[in-house]
Parts: structure tokens; C-alpha cells; sequence
């Protein structure tokens, strides 16, 4: 696989201004006091208090901008890469640009759709064109509200999600002759559409538009999730997958000084992580403190493991996950 020369110059993140604990998480949903820690892990989430996805993701954005010491009209590219948007049309990343007073700009803006590995996917797909010189610098931009979709009669998919916005901005990296030259080594994206059932909404596109919305059909306009039917399948497939990445990128487990996994569900992540030979040392796990913000997810993960000094320029490290689809993801890069 080509290396590609790309260079992770500044994160950001935005949480909601409402946290919410994991104990009045169980008197909304009707539960005993203490079932939602014990069956999620998360002690408190974030749920938006009249912030809308586009002015979360502006926030996001301008905390990677000022880490990078750069300004908007630095930047040769908008992609934000969240699983559900603000609006149908235009894109998400539209509404974002003009959050952040550039709507004059002319910067290109777009999305990038992934579900929870659209920041995977947007990195991925953008270091192309940023290792080949089409842009100098793009700013990622993940962006999601999950608790305005949620089902509350579903209580454990319900407990566990959060709102929430990460960004990123990539530029090439510098060939300076040091060891430390920060690189992607191996990404790759899988999908298997026989599980597509196990994580979806099914309603608000062409197939059933939100005309047809009435007290019958209010279920296929909410978020649907499987998480034991995820597990089965993804915990037989990662295996291969991981192994075939760390093979691209020519190092092993033991290498890495950082697993930053989509923050799911917390049992999952165990039993996945010992499956695959992650340590706990290795494991980037905010999921406590946050619970699963889908696309942010996983540059959350990232901004806290370089905030907390866990990740450091040269140190090689894992982005791994799991989206709709099915979907596995993984990416290998030095920072």
C-alpha cells in the first residue's frame, strides 16, 4: 500500500452544555438505579441544550484551527464527515462554513458518509489528494446529535449515546530526514451488507419520505440498533481484518503505542480487545466520560490521547472500528 506523507497539524472538540449522568439517564428510561453504568460504562454524556450540529462542528473547527496556529483562509478544504445531518440538503458541510462566518469564501465544502468510520473514511479518502499536492490543507469536520434520533423505548442503545463534534486539520508532512515523519502506513474499509439491518433508520429518505411520518410509522424515523448481532459479527471478522492491516503496515500489535477504537459498547470493547491482543495500556477508552458520539467518536478519542500526552509526534498508532453497514474499519499511522 502507498504510504501517503500526511500530517495531523491540530484536533479539536466541542461538547454539549448539558452533561447528563448515568443516574438520571436511569430515571428517563424507567430503569433501577445503577443499570445504565453497569450495562454501558458511561458515567455521563452530553446532549445538546439548543446547539444545532453545524455551530458544534464551527466549535470544533476553529479549537483545531488555533492548535494549528492557522486561520480559515488557510485551509483548502471543508469536508465534514458525520452520520446524520442538520438538513437533508444542502451538505453538512455547507451549514458548517457558514457557522464559522466564511460563507464568502469559496472554499469547497462537502460530506463524507461513513456512519460511526466517517472520520476514518474522510481521512482516508483526503490524504490521498493531500499527499498528491490537489490540497495543501483540509479541515475534517464530525458533528452529531444522536439524542434527537434516539429510541427511548430501546433502553440500552438509548443509554449509551452522546452528542458531540471533533475536527481535524491534515496537511503533508514535512520530508525533514527525521524518523518520526508522520505518515498513514495501512488503512483499509470493509463492508458487509448482510448486517445491514442490525444498526439503521429506516425512514426520511426517497423510500419512506417524511410525509409518510404518522404514530404508526414513528419507530422507522428513530434509530434502530443491534448491538449483540453487531458483536457476533464484527467480534469474527476483526480478527483477519486486524491482522491484514498490521501486515500493510508492517508492524505488530506490540508496536503500537496506541489502539483509539470506536468508543461502542463497553462490553464489546473488552472482550474485542483481548480477542485481538490489545493491552489496557494500549487502549484509548473514553467511552466513561462521553459515550458513543458515532463519527466524533473516533477523533475524540484521538484529542483526548494527545491532550492527556498519550500520543506523541512518531508514536504509531491504530484507529479501529465498526459502523453501519456492517462496516469494519482501520487505519495504522505514526502521529
Amino acid at each position: 500500500m502507498h504510504k501517503r506523507w500526511v500530517k495531523i497539524e491540530g484536533l479539536g472538540k466541542y461538547l454539549p452544555r448539558l452533561p447528563v449522568t448515568s443516574r438520571e439517564m436511569d430515571a428517563r428510561l424507567g430503569v433501577a438505579e445503577g443499570w445504565v453504568k453497569k450495562t454501558t460504562d458511561v458515567d455521563t454524556r452530553y446532549f445538546v441544550q439548543g446547539e444545532t450540529s453545524s455551530f458544534m462542528g464551527a466549535e470544533a473547527a476553529w479549537e483545531a484551527l488555533r492548535v494549528a496556529g492557522l486561520t480559515f483562509a488557510d485551509i483548502d478544504c471543508l469536508i465534514c464527515t458525520s452520520a446524520v445531518g442538520e438538513q437533508p440538503l444542502p451538505s453538512s458541510a455547507v451549514l458548517i462554513q457558514k457557522a464559522m462566518g466564511q460563507e464568502k469564501s469559496g472554499i469547497p465544502a462537502y460530506d463524507i458518509n461513513a456512519t460511526c468510520l466517517g472520520f476514518m473514511a474522510g481521512l482516508d479518502t483526503m490524504s490521498y489528494l493531500v499527499d498528491a499536492g490537489r490540497y495543501r490543507r483540509v479541515l475534517l469536520v464530525s458533528s452529531e446529535i444522536p439524542s434527537a434520533g434516539l429510541n427511548w423505548r430501546h433502553k440500552e442503545s438509548a443509554a449509551l449515546f452522546g452528542d458531540g463534534a471533533a475536527a481535524a486539520v491534515i496537511s503533508r508532512s514535512e520530508d525533514t530526514g527525521a524518523p518520526e515523519r508522520s505518515a498513514i502506513l495501512a488503512s483499509a474499509i470493509r463492508t458487509y451488507s448482510e448486517g445491514l439491518h442490525y444498526s439503521q433508520i429506516r425512514g426520511g429518505g426517497t423510500r419512506m419520505h417524511p410525509r409518510e411520518h404518522s404514530a404508526e410509522t414513528e419507530e422507522c424515523f428513530l434509530f434502530e440498533m443491534d448491538g449483540h448481532g453487531i458483536f457476533r459479527m464484527a467480534s469474527k471478522l476483526l480478527p483477519d481484518f486486524v491482522d491484514e492491516l498490521l501486515r500493510q503496515a508492517d508492524c505488530s500489535m506490540k508496536e503500537l503505542k496506541l489502539v483509539i477504537p470506536h468508543q461502542g459498547s463497553a462490553m464489546a470493547m473488552r472482550l474485542i480487545c483481548k480477542k485481538l491482543g490489545i493491552s489496557s495500556e494500549q487502549l484509548m477508552y473514553i467511552t466513561p466520560n462521553h459515550g458513543n458520539t458515532v463519527s466524533a467518536s473516533l477523533p475524540m478519542g484521538l484529542y483526548e490521547a494527545v491532550r492527556q500526552g498519550r500520543l506523541k509526534r512518531g508514536d504509531k498508532f491504530m484507529l479501529l472500528g465498526t459502523a453501519a453497514g456492517l462496516s469494519l474499519g482501520g487505519m495504522v499511522l505514526e502521529y
